[in-house]
């Protein structure tokens, strides 16, 4: 069985060998220096320009996404900030209005607190009139 898994991994391999799969052109930077004419020099130089600028095209528009994701992230982040700094904002003044409430003092007595000390004079004076 292990002979016949071989045998079949030999021939398909065989087979992308002489289809010439390895033969193709595959894009890339060319080294231009070792063609002997000018027109076969300055079409190897024309083939490296065009790949450099797809390249550099491609790269371009990857970044530019990038970018752009990115600055969407930090508007978030931003109204993110403004949200949770309005919550500690708002705690802050809640934390602080029981403070002063319980700083200030009463400048007068409560009416009810007033009243009998009245009525007991009252009475005082016309005892003090009989």
């Amino acid at each position: 069985m292990a002979g016949r898994t071989f045998f079949v991994a030999l021939i398909a391999t065989s087979s992308m060998l002489s289809t010439g799969v390895f033969g193709h052109d595959v894009p890339g930077i060319e080294i231009c220096t070792v063609e002997k004419t000018m027109e076969r020099r300055t079409s190897c130089l024309q083939s490296n320009v065009d790949f450099l600028m797809k390249t550099i095209t491609k790269l371009g528009a990857d970044h530019r996404q990038k970018i752009d994701a990115a600055n969407r992230q930090n508007e978030g982040l931003k109204a993110s900030l403004a949200a949770l700094q309005k919550v500690v904002d708002d705690l802050q003044a809640a934390q602080k209005k029981p403070a002063q409430d319980a700083n200030k003092k009463p400048d007068a007595p409560p009416a009810k607190d007033a009243a009998p000390p009245a009525k007991d004079a009252a009475p005082a004076a016309k005892e003090g009139a009989k």
